[in-house]
């Protein structure tokens, strides 16, 4: 036949505080040691071990009175003790809900101002239609850099005339990047970034 397989720790700690519970006395541990093995089957030998360990973990309550050392447990404490569990849980649920507020708020706070608009699709697409204009006239300039020099200085000065408009166009987009941060309290590198304006964009030289 099988050997008898013994209780494991959490039974131990189950049964003796069932035993407590019923009994709702005061013991002292030699007590425990001729008891327990009866009516819970708990090894005297194991007996110590479960009942410290109970005691460590706050369900048993244990006092020296004279020379004698007593153990106790009551069910009206263990009430007590998932009420402030629960009330510890229930206060960090409602800090959790409360910073979930603020983040939200906050979140919308962000938003505003970052809206699509008319004015923010028009500095857009005119950023972009400068910016390839001016890889298109640097592209001739290159083309024609060892040609003719008559016919690379006509392009040199048309060159210089869209590298004054790209300028004057630079100057409305500083002009309305301005307007806008004054107006909405932004960063600047969160109007670059909304309005997909590059890092190391400025004035053509």
């Amino acid at each position: 036949m099988s050997k008898k397989k013994g209780l494991s720790l959490e039974e131990k700690h189950s049964r003796m505080t069932e035993f407590f519970y019923e009994k709702k006395d005061f013991f002292q541990l030699k007590d425990l040691e001729k008891l327990c093995p009866k009516e819970k089957g708990i090894t005297s030998m194991s007996v110590k071990e479960v009942v410290q360990s109970l005691v460590d973990d706050g369900i048993v309550d244990t006092d020296k009175i004279g020379t004698s050392i007593y153990f106790w447990a009551f069910p009206s404490k263990s009430s007590q003790n998932r009420k402030r569990k629960l009330d510890e849980l229930d206060g960090k649920l409602k800090a959790l809900a409360a910073k979930r507020e603020q983040l939200l708020v906050a979140l919308e706070k962000a938003k505003m101002g970052k809206e699509d608009s008319d004015e923010r699709v028009e500095v857009i697409e005119e950023l972009n239609k400068r910016k390839a204009e001016k890889a298109a006239l640097n592209a001739e300039i290159e083309k024609y850099k060892d040609s003719n020099p008559s016919v690379l200085e006509k392009y040199k000065q048309e060159a210089e005339q869209a590298k004054e408009a790209a300028n004057r166009w630079t100057d409305n987009i500083f002009s309305t990047k301005s307007w806008i941060k004054n107006k909405f309290s932004f960063e600047e590198s969160v109007l670059d970034k909304q309005f997909g304006i590059p890092a190391d964009f400025d004035y053509v030289e």
